[in-house]
């Protein structure tokens, strides 16, 4: 399936995709030395965060798809040289409004996860 949406995304910062399908997303990250938040190497949240984010963006798959707002739960530290995946799936349609759970893991460990509602928009939000 194409991707069609975050076109320009930087795919080191926010995940590489690897399986793209209807309503569902996977995407994985190398958590890199840029990413550390202190001297031990702890990866900040935020970079987690974009994956998941990413990862639901793909799962809509909408060139005009925003995030309306996330609650989402850290479970686990993770640390630079880890590797990281994000799977996203719609699990709710009502009309623009689009309801995606996403889980991050670090091999089979859930590091984190999150429900993120999506709203397809008729044109793009900065128009």
């Amino acid at each position: 399936m194409d991707i069609n949406t975050h076109l320009a995304i930087d795919r080191r910062l926010c995940g590489t995709p690897v399986a793209i399908d209807t309503r569902y997303a996977r995407v994985e990250m190398a958590l890199t030395e840029e990413m550390t938040a202190d001297a031990a190497g702890l990866v900040h949240g935020g970079f987690i965060f974009g994956l998941a984010d990413y990862a639901a963006m793909l799962a809509v798959n909408d060139p005009n798809v925003v995030l309306g707002g996330a609650d989402v739960t850290f479970l686990k530290p993770v640390a630079i040289e880890e590797r990281v995946v994000a799977e996203a799936s719609v699990e709710d349609v009502k009309g623009k409004k689009h309801v995606v759970h996403v889980m991050v893991k670090r091999e089979t460990e859930t590091v984190f996860r999150g429900v993120f509602t999506c709203f397809v928009l008729e044109k793009h939000v900065l128009e």
